[in-house]
């Protein structure tokens, strides 16, 4: 009798078993079809000089050796990546936290502020382009028609290469501050209110409270927001192809717009897997820095 419950038991979560590899049959499938295959093929391709037009042959490093070595245009995009992330990091974490620590006051209309600054992450990055394309236009733009009416000279925002980085950075951090500043107010709202009435009752400025209470409560979220927003800054495609398309010159090439330009205008698909598998390096060395060094500043980290 025992052993027949035993083993209807076992029936039991034998089925039970098979259910839940069925049902995670699906996504497991999708992940291995459309994500890992794709990466594995697109590191093989690396390897080779597969290009739409001519014969494929094993090349070995080559496409990585002439990266480093032979391709001028590579080392301006290194560059000009640096720049990018320079600009956008620092500037979309310090424009959120103090977006963040003015709306988290419990006034009115408050959520319709904060409504209002978060629709930019839910709205297309192309569309987001396009208008500020419109904005910052040399003839007609709303930026250039504020400086004229003050009596200013008007900037070829787009169209110089002093500009158009600058240019661009302020609008990736526009659009992104949204997401950046909600987290950061789920994080402030996390802080023990204790501490402030402490520090109140020492006589602490709000600056020393700031400094002494607020930050290091909330370097958990700094430190998330931190490794995603240089992540994304890495991966910046979208604005520069439809502000700038690169220029002026190659003063705007970001990584990933020189793969896509390796890959879809110039249909050498070889050398733009090797770019991005620079790349791939890149992120994962700079987000293992970033892992390692949490704990001499994360507060909670061990």
């Amino acid at each position: 009798m025992a052993g027949g419950k035993s083993a209807g038991l076992a029936s039991l979560k034998s089925k039970e078993m098979w259910m839940g590899y069925l049902f995670i049959l699906p996504i497991v499938a999708g992940y291995i079809i459309f994500l890992f295959g794709p990466i594995v093929y697109a590191f093989v391709m690396s390897f080779t000089n597969w290009s739409l037009f001519g014969n494929t042959a094993y090349i070995g490093l080559e496409n990585y050796i002439y990266a480093m070595r032979d391709d001028p245009v590579f080392w301006d995009t290194v560059v000009n990546t640096v720049y990018f992330s320079a600009g956008l990091v620092p500037l979309n974490i310090v424009l959120s936290l103090l977006l963040a620590m003015l709306l988290k006051r419990k006034i009115w209309g408050i959520g319709l502020f904060r409504t209002a600054i978060f629709t930019p992450v839910v709205v297309s990055l192309v569309v987001w382009g396009i208008v500020w394309k419109f904005i910052f236009s040399t003839d007609g733009g709303l930026v250039n028609l504020l400086i004229r009416t003050f009596g200013g000279t008007e900037i070829a925002w787009l169209f110089s290469e002093t500009w158009t980085m600058p240019t661009v950075i302020v609008v990736s951090a526009l659009k992104g501050v949204g997401m950046n500043m909600v987290i950061f107010l789920a994080a402030l709202h996390d802080v023990p209110k204790d501490y402030y009435e402490a520090s109140k009752i020492d006589g602490a400025s709000r600056w020393e409270t700031f400094k002494s209470i607020t930050l290091p409560m909330i370097t958990p979220a700094v430190f998330m927001i931190t490794i995603i927003t240089v992540i994304g800054s890495l991966k910046v495609f979208g604005q520069i192809y439809v502000m700038t398309g690169g220029g002026p010159g190659t003063s705007t090439y970001v990584m990933v717009f020189y793969i896509f330009k390796q890959a879809f205008r110039s249909y050498e698909f070889g050398y733009a897997s090797a770019l991005a598998f620079i790349l791939f390096s890149i992120i994962l060395v700079l987000t293992l820095i970033q892992w390692k060094l949490r704990k001499r500043w994360v507060h909670y980290e061990q």
